[in-house]
């Protein structure tokens, strides 16, 4: 075998180790997705890292938390009733229309006004109250209202309270159809709403002929007071 020359051997060593050099730098340069760890992109989708707190959603921080001022929660508003000036537990303390019973008192006429005292008493075996005005309305044989709703008189309505078998009463007027001149008709019972009830009590009238359109055809309503007449 012949041996190359000393200088021949140099430089084919020399071209090789610039060979693995260049193999080396072009591997560098280029990225190597598999060995560098994900980049990830900034907002709320990135992953939370340490201390840093995940997003909070805009509607569990009240807008004055920007600066700063406290926010608390808003207050529940009391119930109202008619009248005014209940509060919740007056509000579950209220009679109900099941509890109740209704009948119409003696007229008691005067300066050409029926006055008939409304009255409602506590059939139940529990205490409770009444408070403003009760609500009425004539009705025919045959179940359609005769006249127009009764209207308020002015009153300052104030809490009654009823113990089983107590009473409370509500005064309805109107002008005697004989001086007034009114068109009438003869109810044959008298609705009776409790205050703040939707279901009625029904009551026999025995009082005549009442006012039902006409000139000075109104009937009126007051306030309960307590007991059962005036």
């Amino acid at each position: 075998m012949v041996n190359a020359p000393r200088s021949a051997r140099h430089g084919a060593l020399l071209v090789g180790t610039v060979a693995v050099l260049g193999l080396l730098t072009a591997c560098g340069n280029g990225k190597d997705v598999h060995s560098n760890p994900p980049i990830t992109a900034s907002g709320t989708a990135a992953p939370a890292t340490g201390t840093t707190q995940s997003p909070t959603s805009a509607t569990s921080v009240p807008a004055s938390a920007s600066t700063g001022a406290v926010s608390s929660a808003p207050s529940k508003a009391a119930p109202s009733a008619s009248g005014g000036g209940t509060t919740a537990a007056a509000a579950s303390s209220r009679c109900h229309t099941s509890e109740l019973s209704a009948s119409v008192g003696r007229n008691d006429p005067g300066a050409g006004q029926e006055n008939f005292p409304v009255v409602l008493t506590n059939r139940s075996g529990r205490t409770c109250t009444v408070r403003g005005y009760p609500g009425a309305a004539f009705e025919s044989a045959s179940g359609s209202q005769l006249g127009a709703d009764p209207k308020r008189e002015s009153g300052s309505p104030s809490t009654i309270t009823l113990r089983p078998g107590q009473s409370a009463w509500a005064g309805l007027t109107f002008s005697n159809p004989g001086i007034s001149g009114a068109r009438t008709a003869t109810p044959a019972a008298l609705l009776v709403t409790p205050p703040d009830e939707r279901d009625s009590l029904k009551v026999t009238w025995t009082g005549g002929a009442v006012p039902v359109s006409g000139n000075s055809s109104s009937v009126f309503l007051s306030v309960f007071s307590p007991g059962t007449a005036p």
